[in-house]
């Protein structure tokens, strides 16, 4: 079975950057495209961000031109990185493929706030 394991949250100030990776048990890369999503609290989990197999990329008008998606088959990583942060990107972030199909990792926590 697939883990997902998400990294690099924490507590940065508005107008800060992060980097989120994503680690994946096994070779679902090469098969299914993949996507960082988030969930504030009290929302419904969305999609920011997905990367295709072809390496295209697609992002939600909140993260448009502020975060950027990438991949690393050979590694098996996804990576979110997200510039220009405001407090409304506070959420959840968690990977998993787009339609997920793998059981929900635990998340990393990503929090903007002065």
């Amino acid at each position: 079975q697939v883990q997902l394991v998400e990294s690099g949250g924490g507590l940065v100030q508005p107008g800060g950057s992060l980097r989120l990776s994503c680690a994946a048990s096994g070779s679902i890369f090469r098969i299914y495209a993949m996507g960082w999503y988030r969930q504030a609290p009290g929302k419904q989990r969305e999609l920011v961000a997905e990367i295709l197999n072809g390496g295209s990329t697609n992002y939600a008008d909140s993260a448009k031109g502020r975060f950027t998606i990438s991949r690393d088959s050979a590694k098996n990583m996804v990576y979110l990185k997200m510039n220009g942060l405001k407090p409304e990107d506070t959420a959840v972030y968690y990977c998993n493929t787009n339609p997920p199909k793998r059981p929900w990792g635990q998340g990393t926590q990503v929090t903007v706030s002065s």
